[in-house]
């Protein structure tokens, strides 16, 4: 995959979303700058699978669509410092690397959800690349065992203070046909006290090339039984991606004056 980025050297990177400010090549020299650590066996395999880290390093930038129901959230995020923003015609909602924002005419978003959702489904997105992010430790989990098939597992814990919910656990299950990414399951315990041993499936099947990068175009949340993924209960596609080197407008992410800021 890391071919497939190179050939993209003398050709100007693009970004969709709305703001678009300086304009970057990806080099090869800017590939081999972006290798900064060594990962587990298990953890390299799923991201050279997706095309990756160092591709995904190499990018400052990602923006994606939820379609939901008639109207469509767009969501960006700068890659290095994680700001976001994301919209919708009822409201816009920011992180602008410190605080959460939010603008509204009305009570469409609650204030109160603010801090939880400003980077959820950008973490569920970005899988399995933001699990190379530092401040994360890595060990072996038991296989899932699911239709026939056993996906071998890595269990993803994170430093105190790292994120919202430090205690929150993750493990990822690898194809072992393919060695992509298959299935996600995590905990909740943003707004709890300590460690939770209550573990949500997502299965990921689905995917699509972004730029050198094989990212999710459907999520599936699957019912859980005596800690095993069941039946699908609901699933959320993901609509216009874009990944690239530009760096976008550090003033998109700030607070309009009409905004304020979330608890």
């Amino acid at each position: 995959m890391k071919n497939n980025l190179l050939v993209l050297a003398a050709i100007v990177l693009l970004v969709s979303c709305k703001t678009e400010t300086k304009q970057t090549t990806i080099t090869e020299e800017t590939v081999a700058e972006t290798t900064l650590r060594e990962y587990p066996e298990d953890i390299a395999t799923i991201f050279k699978a997706h095309g990756g880290i160092d591709t995904w390093n190499a990018m400052n930038n990602l923006c994606f669509t939820l379609p939901k129901g008639d109207i469509e959230e767009v969501h960006t995020v700068d890659l290095k410092s994680r700001k976001t923003r994301i919209e919708t015609p009822a409201y816009t909602l920011g992180f602008d690397g410190e605080k959460v924002w939010l603008k509204q005419d009305s009570l469409a978003f609650k204030p109160e959800r603010a801090r939880f959702y400003h980077n959820l489904m950008f973490y569920f997105y970005a899988m399995p690349f933001v699990l190379g992010d530092e401040g994360i430790t890595y060990s072996e989990a038991p296989a899932l065992s699911k239709d026939g098939v056993d996906y071998p597992g890595t269990k993803i814990s994170f430093e105190d203070g790292v994120g919202d919910a430090s205690d929150d656990n993750y493990i990822i299950y690898r194809d072992p046909s393919t060695n992509q990414m298959a299935w996600l399951a995590y905990t909740v315990t943003y707004g709890k006290e300590g460690p939770s041993e209550r573990y949500s499936y997502i299965k990921y099947d689905k995917w699509q090339e972004v730029n050198g990068l094989q990212l999710p175009s459907e999520l599936q949340w699957y019912n859980v039984e005596e800690g095993q993924p069941t039946e699908m209960r609901n699933a959320m596609n993901f609509t216009k991606p874009t990944a690239t080197a530009t760096q976008l407008d550090k003033n998109l992410f700030e607070k309009p004056a009409d905004g304020t800021f979330a608890e």
